[in-house]
C-alpha cells in the first residue's frame, strides 16, 4: 500500500475534516478526496462518514487507523534507524510550542541527554495542529502544547498551569490595555479568555512568537501578555512590571505522546519532563493524566 495514502487517511483523522487536511498537506481538497477513495476502493469498505462538523471514522475506519499509524510509523523509524550512527541506541522526536521551549524544554534537553547521552533528540518547534498530526503518524515522539486533542493510541499528561500576565516595560500609570500592547497567540483557550475579559478591545500589534513580547517590551517599552516563568528574571529585575489590575490567565500545558512508543526510549524521557515540571514550575498544577 502507498505510505502516501495512509498518512493522508491520517491527517484527515487528526484535523477532523478534508478541507484542514488539506491545507496541512499543501495539496487540493480533492487530492484529498481522491486518495480517500482510492484507500476506500483498495480495502473494500467506507472509512469516513461526512456531516456538517466534519468528518467521524466509521468502524472499518477506526480498525484501519490502528493500521495505519503502524505503516506510516514503521517506514518512518526505519528511515531514523537507518540514519542512526553507532554508539546510540535510539531516537527521539519531541516538538512544541516555542513559548514551552523557551525555559521549560530548554531545561529537559541537557538533563535528559546527561541521563540518557545514548539516545539521540530531535527537537522540533510547531503549533498544535502540526504537533497533533506528526504525533498521529509517528513521526513525533513527545508533543508539549497548550491544547490537546483526544485520538487514539495517544495519552494526555498534565504538566504544569502557566501563569500569564500583563507586563510592561514602563511604571507609567496605564490602562490595562493600550495602542503600544501587542496580543501575543497562545492558543486557542488564551483567546476566550482574553476575549471575556477584553471584549471590545482590538490589538494593533498581534504575533504567535512569545519572544516577540519578551523584546517589545523590553525594547520598545510596550505590553503583552506572558508567562511568568518566561519573564521571571526581568520582573526581578525590574525591566518588566506588571500591570496593576489586569486579570491574569491560567494556560494548563500537556505532554501528549503514543501509548504504544519504546519504552526503553520514551520512560525516561516522560519521567525528565515530569520531574522538571514539578521541581521548576512553583506554580504549576500537579501532574496527572487527562
Amino acid at each position: 500500500m502507498d505510505t502516501e495514502l495512509a498518512r493522508t487517511f491520517l491527517s484527515v483523522v487528526s484535523a477532523g475534516n478534508f478541507i484542514s487536511a488539506a491545507e496541512r498537506m499543501n495539496v487540493t481538497q480533492s487530492t484529498v478526496s481522491a486518495r480517500i477513495q482510492t484507500l476506500e476502493r483498495q480495502l473494500g469498505c467506507r472509512l469516513f462518514v461526512r456531516n456538517k462538523g466534519g468528518t467521524t471514522l466509521t468502524p472499518e475506519g477506526r480498525q484501519f487507523q490502528k493500521h495505519a499509524s503502524t505503516l506510516v510509523r514503521t517506514v518512518e523509524q526505519a528511515r531514523q534507524e537507518v540514519g542512526i550512527p553507532r554508539g546510540f541506541r535510539g531516537a527521539l522526536t519531541v516538538g512544541g510550542r516555542i513559548g514551552l521551549w523557551d525555559a521549560f524544554l530548554l531545561r529537559w534537553v541537557p538533563r535528559f541527554r546527561a541521563a540518557a547521552p545514548d539516545i539521540m533528540v530531535r527537537a522540533e518547534i510547531e503549533f498544535e495542529p502540526a504537533l497533533m498530526q506528526g504525533l498521529v503518524e509517528g513521526r513525533v515522539d513527545i508533543g508539549v502544547m497548550y491544547t490537546p486533542q483526544r485520538r487514539p493510541g495517544l495519552r494526555v499528561e498534565a504538566l504544569f498551569d502557566d501563569i500569564l500576565v500583563l507586563l510592561s516595560g514602563t511604571d507609567d500609570a496605564r490602562p490595562a490595555l493600550d495602542r503600544d500592547y501587542a496580543y501575543i497567540d497562545w492558543g486557542p483557550e488564551f483567546f476566550a479568555k482574553h476575549s471575556a475579559s477584553f471584549p471590545d478591545f482590538a490589538p494593533a500589534l498581534t504575533t504567535n512568537i512569545g519572544w516577540f513580547g519578551i523584546r517589545h517590551i523590553l525594547e520598545n517599552r510596550g505590553s503583552a501578555y506572558l508567562p511568568i516563568r518566561m519573564a521571571r528574571a526581568h520582573i526581578e529585575t525590574g525591566r518588566m512590571i506588571r500591570v496593576k489590575n489586569a486579570p491574569e490567565f491560567r494556560l494548563p500545558a500537556y505532554m501528549i505522546y503514543r501509548e504504544d512508543g519504546d519504552p526503553r526510549v520514551m520512560d525516561g524521557a516522560l519521567d525528565t519532563l515530569r520531574r522538571i515540571a514539578a521541581e521548576e514550575m512553583p506554580q504549576g498544577a500537579v501532574v496527572g493524566r487527562r
